[in-house]
Order: C-alpha cells, then structure tokens, then sequence
C-alpha cells in the first residue's frame, strides 16, 4: 500500500482493479448541487496526471475516477475535490443514502423557517406599504414595525440561507465563484440596507423580501432535489429486487448465510422456492420455475433446468436449486441495469453545454452590471441608499437559478416518465439525440419478433448439433439447444459474429451458422436456418419459425405517423425477413446482412444526412447500434449491444420505442421553452433593475417565480400521460 503524500491518506484499500491494469476509484461528493459544480470537479480531475475518466452523479453524489500509471494516486484526487471546496469519502450506498435524506430534511426546515418568516415578516411589513396608498404612519409606529420585521425576518432568513451562504463560502474559498455567490451577497446586501434603513429612520426595509426570496428559492431547490430522488428511486426499486443474504454451500457440504456481496464467481448457492436469484448464476442441480417479470416484463413462469442461466433478482417459484454463482453481486445484471438508470441523469448534451457556458460567464457579468449601476448612480446624482438598493436589486432578480434548472430539470423528469413507461435513458444527450431522427432501422430477430424462435425441420441432426448450439448466444441456436434438452459442450468453441460458431465435438472440428459458414451449398430459401455440419462430413439444414411481437405493426404505424421512413435490416435469408416486415408493416427491407453489412448501411444512411435510430439485440447490431444517431436495445439483447445502445426497453414491448421519441421531442420542446424564458425574463428584469422601477422585494418575486416555472415546465414531462 502506497500512502499518498499529499492527503496523508491511505486510499488503496477503496480502489478496484479493472481491466488493463487501470483502477477504479468511487467517492462520495457532498455540496455539489448543479451543473457547474460537475463541470468544475470533473475538469479538475481530468487534467490531473493518470485520471483517465472523471464523472459525478448529482442524483447520487457518486464520483466515479478512473486511473492509470503510476502518477495516479487515489488521495490526491481526494485532495483535489476537498480545494474545491466540497466534502468527500469513499463512495457508500448507504451513506449516500443517508446523506439525500439528511439534505432533504434540511431544506424542509430552512423551508419551514423562511416560511414562517416570510409570513410574519410581512405582517409588520404590510402597514408600512399601506403609506403607498396614503393612509401614512407615524415615525415612532414606523420605525416600530420596521424593528418588529427585523426581528422576525433577519433571523429566519441567515437560518434559511445557510445552504446558500456555505456554499459559495466554500466556491469563494477555492478561488472561484458559483451560482450561491450572488444569491448570497443579494441577500446580505438587502439585510445590511433594511439595518441601515431602520437605524436611520428610513422609508422602506427589505427584511420581508431577504426572507421571501430564500423561501420561494428553497421551493425551487426542494423541488430540484425530489425530482432526483425520484430518479434515484428508480435504481434504488430495482436493487431492491436484489437478496440481502444467500446460502453458500462450504466444501463439506454445510450451508452457511452471508451477505450478497461476499458471493465469489464460483461459489455454490442453495435457493429455496419463494427465495430470490442472489447473483447471476448457472443451475447446477435441481429443476424449477422462475418468476423474471420484474426484470423482463415476462409475466408467464420460465422452466429452468440444468445448465440454465438465471438472473439476479428472479424468484425461485417451485423446485429447490443449486446455483453456481457466475458474477459478484455488483456485476450482476440487475447491477447493471441499475447503474443504466444512475446513468441517466448525467448528461453532456449541447444544451447542458449551453447552459455551463451561460452560468459560467454569469457571475462576472452581472457583478459587473451591479457595480456599474452602483456607481453609474452616485454619478448621476442618486444617493448612496438608492443606488446600493438598485445594485441589490440587481443582484437578486438575475440569479441564474432558472437557467440552471432549465436542462437539468427537464432531462430528470423526461428520465423518469420513459422509466415508468419501461424505457432505461443512459443520457441526456441521448434524449437529445433521439428527437431529432428521422428515419427507424429494426433488426428482426428478438426485436421484431419474439425472439424465440422453435425448431420446425431438422431433428434427426438435434443431438449432434446441440454441443456448438450451447456454446452460442445466437438466438437460433439457443432454441437449437432448447430442443435438445441440457447435455455437453463443445470443446475449444469460438463464435464469429453474424456467421456462427465453430469447435470440437468428440474431438472432430464441426461448424454451426450460416451456409456459407459451414461449407453448404447456397440456396434461396423461405425459411429461417441454420447448417451444421463436421468438417469433413455432410450438412444438415434445421428450420426454425419465430412470431413477430403483438404490438410491432402498431409501432411501425405510429412511427409513420410521427412523419418518420422505416426499415429492416436484418442478417437473415430474404424470405422471412419480407414475410415479418409485411406482417409488420414496412416496405423496406434488407435481408442477409453481415454485421459490416449493416455497419455500412448505417454509414450510409447518415452520409445521406439522415439521422438515423438504430432498434437492435444481437452482437451482429453492436456496431451499428454504435454508429447509428440514437440506438435502442431490448432489455434481453447481450450486454455489448446494450452497451452500445442509449436507451434499454426493460420489457417485452416494442411500442415503447414511439414513447421514447415522443418523450424526447417533449423534452427538446421543453428545454428550448425554458431556455427562451429565461433568456426573455432577463432581458427584461436586468434593465428594470437598473433604472430602479423594481426594489428588493420585487426582485426576489419576479427571480423565483421564473425558477418556479422552469421547474413546474419540466413537471409537465413527468404528468403527462
């Protein structure tokens, strides 16, 4: 262990290894609250000697570094995040946890506080409006209640501003300021006015507008953070699905219960029925059914036997199981589509690019508008008082707290809605992406069809062919070795990519895939098949059917609708391609594509200047998932295709995909709507502000009320049915 220098802290213990000797490294950040602060810690770190990726999670203030070489040292990553002012530890789910519900608790009472004073502040405040109507008071009265409203307002509002206040302390200390500055000096600068005005006797005090202006800001950033929590909530739900504790099965056959994340690849595990699947595991001993329709909206019970693969989070239904365990609890695939939805609220689209740049050139502008009106008044003749309570004006009512919110908002709650409609968003530049195509490519097989397709012709090969069958992920030959029941594998097996796989079977080399593959005569078939054959013997033909999904034509129909071209592009023979694209509605089809084939064809279609979306499951789809403008893949396709892809369909469904455009056209409408607020809104607040036709209390309405609508804007994503 290498103890870094410059923490003085000893951080080897939290990294993981990954693969090509790099090392993973996840912190938990505490203070971060918009996008500057991920835009600010993430170019630090990446500037930094072997940090290879740096990406922070708002929703779960996770910070996840990846490094390199040996100059990376884990603890001074740590150092860097702690000079810019935030907190940091070792990443832990359930510290991050506690720490959502310790921040959402407190921005409820600060809440509750600027509430009340807001409320009883104005109280005392009202009679002194009423001088505006001629009804004036007294100077004793007057300054009574300006004291009375000084002592309800100015406590409550340092309370409730302290959220505000020690955040840009922090932004301030590291040299740099963030949104929190200006929020905070307004506030300070209207408190010092109304002190100043009450000592002297003056006409108005803003302790009411300090106060308002916290509370109707406290809203906005309440709302901000339930709008994350409910995306959080969404990965939360599904590792929720996952066991606590398993029973592991020691060498002397005794039964020992231990936590989840003790399991080892390798291990035996007992699942009784009624119990969950605790890790991704192979049935070694047993038959059962297992209940997946959380995970795959499957709701009819899957028969399991020997040599099945069953995912974590399923439950046990009928039959006792021994699994070998074939992942860590954190590799599992509920892990990983939990981490997709964690995925989803970090986003880099243009317009969270825009919106960086606008708040990062913000404080520097308007500071220097507020000195300028500041000193642009005393020089035309106003007094002290009148040109400091312009400036403070200012200052409060061009806060950036909309623009801020203007993406941010609209892509959690775009997220959340496609969740709830069984649609995993990896980002929000996929969202982006997404509203802009015009043009839908499907695969075929498991995307237009069920994707499970059965063994029509070709039973008197099954049991030779079956060993290559299990050894490949093709769905073709996974019903090849369903047919053929649970029995050996083939020896030294190699699987090529949309032609098929090869190995040794007794011992002779064999092929199963494509006739070309296999060494089979080329023949114009109707059929769905496949050939195998040994190298040095005859070839079998087997013939399988597959069902096209229930909802596939209305997909197809609402998609050209929506004003959108649609095609198949697909790896199998001719014939059953056009006969699933007519049943399905599209005219255009093309059939016998290799996985470069398809590749090329997407290349093609976008040097065209389409923008092409890209549905696909299978591993001849990785790469044109990869280079299509958006790409969609089922939550059954193999992991590489859903790496590849933006956003997963957790069900059976195909209709989700007109959803996920829907949803995203809704959100770019909602972003540029934002955006033009709060683009107009300053336009028209900042000079208002100047020439002094707003004071304090005004300015604190007008800028909340805009951060208000830009997040009750967003809302409109996640209500809409």
């Amino acid at each position: 262990m290498t103890l870094d220098a410059v923490s003085g802290r000893d951080m080897s213990a939290f990294l993981r290894p990954l693969d090509h000797g790099r090392r993973g490294l996840d912190l938990l950040v505490t203070g971060a609250r918009c996008a500057g602060c991920i835009s600010k810690i993430e170019r630090e770190l990446s500037a930094m000697p072997g940090v290879e990726t740096a990406r922070l999670n708002l929703s779960t203030g996770r910070l996840a570094v990846t490094l390199s070489g040996r100059e990376a040292q884990a603890g001074r990553v740590v150092a860097a995040v702690e000079r810019l002012g935030y907190g940091v530890t070792p990443f832990d789910p359930a510290a991050g946890r506690k720490q959502v519900d310790r921040e959402g608790r407190r921005l409820l009472i600060a809440l509750g506080v600027a509430g009340f004073g807001a409320m009883n502040a104005m109280m005392f405040s009202v009679p002194l409006w009423a001088g505006l109507f001629g009804q004036e008071l007294g100077p004793a009265t007057r300054s009574l209640m300006m004291w009375l409203s000084a002592i309800v307002g100015a406590p409550c509002a340092l309370f409730a501003g302290m959220t505000f206040f020690q955040s840009a302390w922090r932004s301030l200390k590291a040299g740099r300021a963030n949104m929190d500055v200006p929020i905070s000096i307004g506030v300070i600068l209207t408190l010092i006015i109304s002190f100043i005005e009450s000592f002297l006797g003056g006409r108005d005090a803003y302790f009411d507008a300090a106060v308002s202006l916290l509370f109707l800001l406290l809203i906005g950033r309440y709302l901000d953070h339930m709008l994350r929590a409910r995306a959080r909530g969404a990965a939360g739900d599904l590792l929720a699905l996952q066991a606590r504790a398993a029973q592991r099965l020691n060498a002397d056959g005794q039964e020992a219960t231990i936590p989840v994340s003790e399991i080892a690849p390798g291990d035996l595990l007992r699942v009784r029925p009624g119990e969950r699947i605790p890790v991704d595991a192979v049935v070694v001993e047993g038959r059962s059914t297992l209940d997946a329709s959380l995970l795959t909206g499957e709701s009819a019970p899957q028969p399991l036997v020997e040599d099945d693969l069953c995912r974590a989070g399923a439950v046990n239904l009928t039959g006792l199981l021994i699994l070998r365990a074939e992942a860590r609890s954190e590799d599992s695939a509920l892990a990983a589509i939990a981490r997709l939805v964690e995925a989803g609220t970090q986003s880099r689209s243009a317009y969270v690019r825009w919106a960086d740049k606008a708040a990062a050139i913000y404080v520097p502008v308007v500071h220097s508008l507020a000195a300028a009106t500041f000193l642009g008044g005393l020089a035309f003749g106003l007094g002290p008082r009148e040109a400091l309570i312009r400036a403070a004006a200012l200052l409060i009512i061009t806060c950036p707290c909309a623009l801020g919110l203007a993406v941010p908002a609209v892509l959690v709650a775009a997220s959340g809605r496609l969740f709830r409609k069984g649609v995993l968003v990896k980002s929000g530049a996929a969202l982006e992406r997404l509203a802009q195509v015009d043009h839908v490519v499907f695969d075929k097989t498991g995307v237009l069809t069920e994707g499970r397709p059965a063994l029509v012709r070709g039973h008197a090969m099954l049991t030779q062919a079956a060993p290559l069958a299990r050894a490949s992920s093709h769905p073709l030959a996974k019903a090849l070795a369903r047919a053929a029941g649970p029995g050996i594998l083939a020896a030294s097996a190699v699987e090529t990519a949309g032609q098929g796989v090869s190995g040794l079977i007794d011992g002779r080399p064999a092929r199963l895939g494509r006739a070309d593959f296999v060494g089979a005569p080329q023949t114009d078939h109707a059929e769905t098949e496949l050939w195998f054959g040994f190298d040095d013997g005859p070839k079998t033909r087997f013939v399988f059917s597959d069902v096209i999904r229930p909802d596939a034509a209305d997909t197809v129909a609402a998609l050209k609708a929506m004003g959108l071209s649609v095609e198949v592009l697909s790896g199998d023979h001719e014939g059953p391609v056009r006969r699933i694209a007519a049943e399905a509605g599209i005219d255009q089809v093309r059939a016998a594509q290799t996985p470069q084939d398809k590749a090329a064809a997407i290349d093609r279609l976008k040097a065209e200047g389409r923008h092409v979306l890209m549905v696909g499951d299978g591993l001849n789809d990785a790469a044109a998932l990869a280079r299509a403008h958006a790409a969609i893949a089922p939550g059954t396709a193999l992991e590489a295709s859903q790496n590849a892809a933006d956003l997963v369909l957790t069900g059976e469904a195909l209709f989700p995909v007109v959803d996920a455009i829907r949803t995203a056209r809704s959100a770019r409408g909602r972003v540029r709507e934002n955006f033009g607020f709060a683009a107009i809104y300053n336009l028209f607040a900042a000079p208002a502000a100047m020439l002094g036709l707003v004071n304090p209390f005004v300015a604190a309405i007008a800028m909340s009320a805009s951060s208000l609508i830009v997040t009750l804007n967003a809302l409109r994503l996640w209500v809409r049915r």
